[in-house]
């Protein structure tokens, strides 16, 4: 049973959920220019000096692992579109081959979309579960975000350098089977949303990524022996009501562990994550801020 509590005094909405629309919001029709715009600076921002870019594949696997993780491929969630779970599974074992054994070399920076490339039909993508615009909806290449998600996790078990990252704006699913902290998933879009990461340190890095039968499986390894280990949790979880509307907010930390010592090293704010939600909080606590708005 959800449990409502009162609201903080300081309570204040992000400004993104308050600014006014977008002129493509506005006006949908302006929406396929928008993109065209953004996809262009993208391409352009690739080809320009200055950024050196992943471009090597070695199958002989580095000496020592930093982080391994594995996802379900299937989850349950709503029964009537489970076809585009299967389908995703499709999308992610062709996504997967373009990024297993890559190398990240010292100065190097690996971009999602980059070494994946546009998901087309043509290089065999299916429809699988999109997120977009407030909604899960079917479309070409869907399902990809999984595998940015599980990069990201073990990413954030290293001293590797995020440099962009976007999250989802909004919360779709409930916490059915959930394993990872809610808050550290990854939204792609073809090429202007992407997961970027640049390795400022003197080790270098491989990526191994494949599909199995039921779990999307990964592993990163270095060619150093790493000196911390990570770990990676979530601090101050809540549901907030505001205006009729669910919200879900935390906070993303890690600690760094002195491997040798297993010393506490430092703790560290990953990032801030406050989402509309799309379902009903169950049992849980949900703070009531309809008497701010």
């Amino acid at each position: 049973m959800t449990e409502i509590v009162d609201a903080p005094p300081d309570f204040v909405l992000p400004a993104r959920f308050t600014a006014p629309p977008r002129l493509t919001q506005r006006y949908p029709a302006l929406y396929p220019v928008a993109v065209t715009v953004l996809q262009a600076k993208r391409h352009l921002a690739w080809r320009q000096r200055g950024t050196r870019w992943v471009s090597e594949r070695r199958a002989e696997t580095l000496p020592f692992r930093v982080k391994q993780h594995k996802s379900l491929l299937l989850r349950t969630l709503v029964p009537d579109q489970m076809w585009l779970q299967h389908n995703k599974v499709t999308n992610l074992r062709l996504a997967s081959a373009q990024v297993d054994t890559v190398l990240i070399r010292p100065g190097e920076t690996f971009s999602f979309n980059k070494v994946i490339g546009n998901c087309t039909r043509r290089k065999g993508y299916v429809e699988g579960m999109r997120l977009s615009g407030g909604a899960a909806r079917p479309g070409v290449g869907g399902g990809i975000c999984q595998l940015a998600n599980l990069l990201h996790w073990m990413v954030l078990h290293s001293p590797l350098t995020v440099v962009e990252r976007s999250e989802h704006s909004f919360d779709p699913f409930p916490d059915n089977g959930r394993v990872l902290p809610w808050g550290v998933g990854c939204s792609i879009a073809y090429n202007y949303v992407d997961f970027v990461v640049r390795n400022d340190t003197e080790a270098t890095y491989q990526l191994f990524v494949s599909v199995g039968e039921r779990y999307l499986e990964g592993e990163l390894r270095t060619d150093r022996e790493p000196e911390h280990t990570f770990r990676v949790f979530a601090k101050d979880e809540c549901f907030m009501r505001y205006a009729g509307e669910y919200y879900r907010r935390n906070e993303i930390w890690r600690t760094l562990v002195d491997r040798r010592t297993g010393q506490r090293v430092r703790d560290e704010l990953v990032k801030e994550n406050f989402a509309l939600v799309k379902y009903t909080p169950g049992d849980a606590s949900v703070i009531d801020c309809d008497g701010l708005a």
